[in-house]
């Protein structure tokens, strides 16, 4: 039985050799073998020459560059990275100057005071949230809210005051508190936290005004620190999907706006999953015409200590 429906002709299509058409990938990019006696530069260049491989290379180079050139290397960091137990090389990385500036949100305080003050941090929380226990820690809030009510009036901004402390009671693991090595390294390390958002605002010793207060210093701090970048410089955006990239936008503005030429960085986005901020706040939007953007997703254990061991 005959179709009801007309077939294109194909025996006109024109074609040409394969020898004449550009290809995007040769054996010459493929990945390498390496041995057990293979170093971590040896690893980074048996990375395939294609698509995130090729990216990740490339964002080294440039990076390795930013360091050699004492550009500004910026980095904002969520909380889950304290949490997974990254501080030893983020501390590392401050002290090599690879890291000239670090942002991070309220959380990412708690669990820095957590683990300085006391050894541990992350709580249960869906367990705490049936009984209304959650995030009433006594010692937290006590500290780092009387720390802002103590100083305010004062012209030191939230990480600054919360850095100093530590080292003033001489915490106990302070070797592992981002708060306190960039304190004693003078690396500015700002808070940017969203009222409502970490435990310390549900207790009754929360001054809403010192917080707010010392929420705008750093908010300054940073500014001053974006000021400062431009052809070559890094940003990097580790864990936060929502604050710092909105945090990041807002003051690059500011500094555009007061005419700084904040322009031809590179920005690198890593975390678990992509994310629709981090994308067009950090990757996208700041480097349009000039610079670049990347995105690297994986686990932050894992990719963290991959590109602190890239940069070594």
């Amino acid at each position: 039985m005959k179709s009801r429906f007309k077939k294109l002709d194909f025996q006109k299509v024109k074609t040409y050799s394969i020898h004449d058409r550009f290809s995007k990938v040769t054996p010459q990019d493929f990945a390498k073998i390496i041995s057990s006696k293979s170093t971590i530069k040896h690893f980074l260049d048996s990375l395939p020459e294609i698509l995130v491989g090729k990216d990740f290379k490339e964002f080294i180079r440039l990076y390795l560059k930013a360091i050699k050139e004492k550009n500004t290397i910026i980095w904002m960091i969520g909380a889950h990275t304290i949490k997974c137990g990254l501080s030893p090389l983020i501390i590392e990385l401050m002290k090599e100057k690879k890291i000239t500036h670090l942002a991070m949100n309220g959380a990412g305080a708690i669990h820095d005071v957590e683990i300085a003050m006391w050894g541990k941090t992350s709580e249960d929380v869906a367990s705490g949230l049936k009984d209304g226990s959650f995030g009433m820690a006594r010692e937290t809030a006590e500290f780092i809210n009387n720390s802002l009510t103590e100083n305010r009036d004062s012209n030191k901004g939230y990480g600054e005051i919360l850095g100093e402390k530590l080292v003033r009671v001489n915490a106990k693991n302070k070797e592992l508190s981002l708060l306190t090595m960039a304190y004693l390294e003078e690396i500015p390390l700002t808070l940017h936290p969203a009222l409502g958002t970490e435990i310390v605002h549900q207790h009754p010793n929360f001054d809403g005004a010192a917080f707010g207060e010392k929420s705008l210093l750093d908010f300054q701090v940073f500014s001053d620190s974006l000021s400062k970048l431009n052809k070559g410089s890094i940003v990097c955006n580790i864990g936060s999907a929502v604050i710092l990239p909105e945090v990041f936008l807002k003051a690059l503005t500011v500094v555009r706006n007061l005419g700084y030429p904040a322009f031809g960085f590179y920005t690198a986005v890593f975390d678990m999953i992509r994310h629709y901020r981090p994308t067009v706040n950090v990757m996208q939007r700041p480097t349009q015409n000039k610079g670049k953007g990347y995105y690297f997703i994986g686990h932050h254990e894992i990719m963290i200590p991959l590109l602190a061991a890239a940069l070594r």
